[in-house]
Order: structure tokens, then C-alpha cells, then sequence
């Protein structure tokens, strides 16, 4: 009988760009895959891919504990109804709740600690609250994998996940057919591109991207600093769209906004910076030395696992503006030659450990044993 497998995370989008390896890597084994996530824009290409797709209401960026008290109830529904073999869940809320009604309902979950996100960065009463849950949810998890081994220790430390439970993945892994340098090695372009790509949040740190490249112009006028992703997005740590739009009005910055086409936006651009305040393991730099571009990063769990120091890029201290201006200057430094080949080392880092088939691999690993177990 054909096993079905539950994938559950907390917005559609989230699935269709980095589970739909995974989806594909399980179908081939012939298990039945079923999602179930809020609808969003890429709900209806994420049902292209699966067996069958759930709407479930999530309130992600809200702390209500009657909607909480509602999303467990919706799991609890979800779980009777599907009767999956295996549930896999990623993000907070996923990772919480439909733990606590796998547990009620005797089924075996496998969960993701992606990154620890703003609950964890900024410690408050809600950080407290967030530890508690994940220990009495992760209580009956077969497995928690984990992208970085800080998050991980710090976990098993904290004692919210037996050490024996504790797995490490190198992140989401990427595909490095998909992402590879361009076909024909780029020129080094003058004046020097930046990038930063990701959600507008001040926690990617944004808002000290802007603020070195002000400190960089003075010095270097030509030097362009260019922004990609989301703005609008339901965090607490969002950048207002009247900030933005001041920063392009002021000629700090350009904004690009979202594009389809991640890998043509880095190819396009001399490195890729992330000063972000922390990640799980960061797609982006993951993505960005796939395609063979050198990398600035904050020295930070799930940033510095992807950066060497002068080998690849640079890294600089967290929430520091001035720090990372300097790595910017000591990059705009460097000859044609010196950056061509911190964007080969990028991708020989990537081929080395970043592999998604590392990834694959240990799901189904880990998926065979629980249903055997």
C-alpha cells in the first residue's frame, strides 16, 4: 500500500521554491505527497506537483492564543482526515502544532528547524513561551533536523530536543545544476554591483546595507548597492514601504523588488551580501555560491558556514554598518583576478558540501527507518 507522506509548512511559497526537490526525490520512491499550507500566490503551481494540496489557515506573523488554539484544532482535523504515514514540517507554528496532534493522534513527525527566526533574535517573554512549546512538542518527533550545529547544540543544551533526536543537514541544500556560474565567465564589471537578496525585514539586516553604502559612496560614488525581494511581508521586523521608498529617493539604494529569476539577478551583480542578524543555513548564500559569486556575510550561525574568510568573500560583524563597509572597501579593493577567483572558490565550497542530494538523501534515510520503526 502506498505510503503518504504530510509536508507542512507555513506558506505555500515556502514548499513550491525549496521542498519541490524533495517532493519530486519522494514521488519517485512512490510515496503519495500531500502538502497543506496557507494559499498564497504559488498555491496553484505547488498543486502541479503533488498529490493533493490542504488549505490550512495560519496566522505566521500573529501571537494570538485562540488562533494558535485554532491552527492546533485545524491539525487535529487534518491529521484524522489525510491519516498520513509520515508528517514533515518546517517553521515555527508547523513545527509546533501539528507536533502536538501527530502526538494525540500516535502518528510520526519529522521536523525542521529552518532557523530560529525573530523569536529567537529578539529574546523577550514570547522567546520563553516559544522554548516551552518546542520542548513539549518535539517530545514525540522521531527526528528534528537542524541547518546549522549551533542551533542544534543550543537546542539539545537548552533541552528542548534530546540530543539523540538532533540531526544536521547542510541546510536546504541546492540544486548545482540549476544554480552554476554563467556559461561564459562574466567580466568583472566597473563600477562594482552589490546585492542584497531577501525579504525586507531590518533582521536581514537592510537597514545596515544601506547604511555602509552611504559610507561607501564617500569613498567610492560610482559603487552601485541594489536591493531584491519582497517588501509588505507579514514579519515584525518589516521595513515600511515609505522607508524603501525613501532610501531609492535619496539614491542610496536601488530597489529592484521581487524577481522570478534569482540566478540572472546574482550573475548580474560582482557579490552577494547578507548582513543578516542570524539564519538556519541562508538560502542565498547557499545560491549565491552555486552560481560562483563571492560573498559578504555577517559572522553569524547560518551565514559564517558559508563564507571563509578571504578565501570566498568577507565577513563582518553583526548590526554593524561600519564593519561592513569595510569589507565592501576591501572588496572594491581587489583585483579583477583576486574577485574571479573568490567566485570560483564559492562554487567549489558549494559542490563540496552544499549538494541538495546530501539532503535528499537523509530524508528518505530518515523516512524508511521511521516507517520501519
Amino acid at each position: 500500500m502506498t505510503k503518504r507522506i504530510l509536508i507542512s509548512i507555513n506558506t505555500s511559497w515556502n514548499i513550491y521554491h525549496f521542498r519541490a526537490p524533495l517532493i519530486r526525490a519522494l514521488k519517485e520512491k512512490d510515496y503519495q505527497v500531500i502538502t497543506a499550507a496557507p494559499e498564497d500566490a504559488y498555491t496553484a503551481r505547488l498543486k502541479t506537483i503533488v498529490d493533493r494540496h490542504i488549505n490550512l489557515s495560519m496566522q505566521n506573523a500573529g501571537t494570538s492564543l485562540w488562533q494558535d488554539a485554532l491552527l492546533f484544532c485545524r491539525y487535529l482535523w487534518l491529521l484524522h482526515t489525510v491519516k498520513p504515514d509520515v508528517i514533515l514540517t518546517y517553521t515555527i507554528k508547523p513545527n509546533i502544532y501539528a507536533a502536538f496532534a501527530a502526538r494525540l493522534l500516535g502518528i510520526p513527525i519529522i521536523n525542521n528547524v529552518s532557523g530560529l527566526g525573530t523569536v529567537f533574535i529578539h529574546n523577550n517573554w514570547l522567546t520563553h513561551v516559544a522554548k516551552m512549546l518546542y520542548r513539549w512538542a518535539f517530545l514525540h518527533s522521531s527526528c528534528v533536523f537542524f541547518q546549522n550545529p549551533e542551533d542544534r547544540d543550543l537546542f539539545v543544551k537548552m533541552k528542548l530536543v534530546s540530543a539523540e533526536k538532533a540531526a544536521l543537514l547542510p541546510g536546504s541544500g541546492i540544486d548545482l545544476d540549476y544554480f552554476c556560474p554563467a556559461k561564459e565567465e562574466q567580466k568583472n564589471s566597473e563600477p562594482i554591483c552589490f546585492v542584497l537578496i531577501a525579504r525586507m525585514l531590518w533582521d536581514k539586516g537592510v537597514g545596515e546595507f544601506v547604511e555602509a553604502a552611504s559610507i561607501v559612496k564617500a569613498t567610492y560614488p560610482q559603487t552601485v548597492f541594489r536591493l531584491v525581494g519582497p517588501r509588505g511581508v507579514q514579519n515584525k521586523t518589516s521595513i515600511p514601504d515609505a522607508v524603501i521608498d525613501q532610501w531609492v529617493a535619496e539614491k542610496k539604494i536601488e530597489y529592484l523588488g521581487e524577481r522570478s529569476d534569482i540566478r540572472e539577478v546574482m550573475r548580474a551583480h560582482d557579490c552577494v551580501v547578507l548582513p543578516s542578524y542570524r539564519e538556519g543555513m541562508s538560502r542565498v548564500l547557499l545560491e549565491g555560491a552555486g552560481v560562483g559569486k563571492p560573498l559578504i556575510a555577517t559572522d553569524v550561525p547560518g551565514c559564517k558556514h558559508v563564507v571563509e574568510q578571504g578565501k570566498n568573500g568577507f565577513l563582518c560583524r553583526v548590526r554593524d554598518a561600519q564593519d561592513l563597509s569595510k569589507a565592501m572597501i576591501e572588496f572594491i579593493k581587489l583585483t579583477p583576478e583576486q574577485r574571479t577567483q573568490m567566485g570560483r572558490e564559492s562554487r567549489a565550497k558549494a559542490e563540496r558540501e552544499f549538494d541538495q542530494r546530501l539532503v535528499l538523501d537523509s530524508y528518505l534515510q530518515k523516512i524508511a527507518t521511521t516507517l520501519t520503526s
